[in-house]
């Protein structure tokens, strides 16, 4: 049953039982899953690939804010230096393909462009359905390159284009794209935290 089912009076309420999916939606992310994107991110940063992130609405929001945590804020006391960069935020580039190929190339050709096997796309999608996010995924796949997908609800065909597939079990759009970020969170700092020493973990701020 789909998240509200009815209509709810109070905010209060609808604060309370919108935080109760936010806690059913977390507790549904496979941990499996979580270690072998954390592997498949930490691998590509160490042979310094490439990684591209890519969603469109609220999840090219999530994308676009994926390049400062996974840039700059991976990097800071790690001696890493990440290369990493959104193909949601090249607006030009975007409308360009949009205009003259079609809308669901827009990330898929952008790939063939810029990306080389080895590198690793982040491809966010509530529905996992976006056809410019399967794609890029199928795109991925067929020139070697590793994927992450973010999705929610059924999970749609960018579920099973990726490598590794982060799902949340929910069907509310706010939660899922609130569980998307905070995955995007937890993987920029546990990459972080693992490289950092000891000595420097608690002293800073994440």
């Amino acid at each position: 049953m789909s998240f509200p089912e009815r209509r709810v009076g109070s905010i209060a309420d609808y604060f309370d039982a919108y935080a109760g999916q936010i806690s059913q939606a977390l507790a549904s992310v496979g941990r499996d899953a979580l270690h072998q994107a954390e592997r498949l991110l930490s691998a590509a940063l160490e042979r310094d690939a490439h990684i591209f992130s890519c969603g469109n609405g609220g999840s090219a929001a999530i994308a676009n804010h994926l390049v400062c945590d996974h840039t700059k804020g991976v990097s800071t006391d790690t001696g890493l230096r990440p290369r990493v960069f959104s193909l949601s935020t090249t607006v030009e580039t975007i409308t360009a393909i949009a205009n003259d190929i079609e809308y669901a190339e827009v990330f898929a050709a952008q790939l063939r462009l810029l990306a080389r096997p080895g590198d690793v796309v982040i491809a966010i999608s509530s529905s996992g359905d976006s056809e410019n996010i399967v794609r890029a995924l199928d795109w991925a796949r067929a020139n070697g390159m590793g994927s992450i997908a973010l999705t929610g609800f059924s999970g749609g065909r960018g579920a099973k284009a990726a490598d590794v597939n982060l799902h949340v079990a929910a069907d509310n759009y706010g939660v899922v794209e609130d569980v998307h970020q905070t995955l995007m969170h937890v993987l920029a700092q546990f990459v972080r935290q693992a490289r950092m020493p000891d000595s420097l973990v608690a002293q800073r701020r994440f």
